[in-house]
């Protein structure tokens, strides 16, 4: 996230093969700032998904730690090329108390998504390696004109360029195949073979 106004500016890319991207991202110096680590995240809401009509999520993320994310479109937003979002984050000390919290408060646990990110720098740009139940992705996040030049340095085709979050990619991915499932959990793709490739 960026320190301005609490906007997390990103873009993601399709990357299948993420060990030969991970040596030319090593190649252009870029250092490892948190090794690949496990995340599992829950989407609250109310039963009506009222906070998903309005374009807003809240995520209760646990990976080495636990963090509380809400998000949602920010107000008199330029055009742009990437992904802006307005983003409020904050550290909890116990995952399932708050988990409960959230339901006590009358929200609930809508949806399960869980990835394996490996996260590095370079500049003022934080590059992630997300290995999904549903393929890879490379996320950058940063200044919108540092990303782009990044993008190049990388050979990421900007023109192929992912906007929609994984849980958006999910929902394509669920009519598309009309999938009997909601969570974007490794279980539930182990057995089969299907791919965000088949939307993309």
């Amino acid at each position: 996230m960026t320190a301005n106004n609490n906007l997390e500016v990103e873009i993601k890319f399709h990357v299948p093969e993420l060990n030969a991207f991970r040596q030319r991202l090593v190649a252009t110096g870029a250092r490892q700032i948190k090794p690949r680590t496990y995340e599992r995240n829950i989407r609250f809401d109310n039963a009506w998904e009222g906070l998903r009509r309005k374009g807003q999520l809240l995520r209760l993320r646990q990976d080495d730690h636990a963090r509380l994310t809400f998000k949602g479109i920010p107000p008199d937003q330029a055009p742009t090329e990437v992904k802006v979002r307005e983003e409020l984050e904050v550290e909890v000390s116990d995952f399932d108390t708050l988990a409960q919290l959230l339901e006590k408060i009358g929200l609930e646990p809508l949806q399960v998504y869980e990835k394996y990110r490996e996260t590095f720098a370079l500049g003022s740009v934080e590059i992630v390696l997300d290995e999904m139940p549903f393929g890879n992705f490379v996320e950058l996040e940063g200044p919108e004109k540092q990303i782009k030049q990044l993008a190049g340095r990388l050979s990421l085709d900007w023109d192929r360029r992912v906007l929609p979050n994984y849980l958006a990619l999910m929902g394509m991915l669920i009519k598309h195949h009309d999938l009997p499932f909601q969570d974007l959990t490794f279980a539930n793709f182990a057995d089969t073979d299907i791919s965000i490739a088949d939307i993309l």
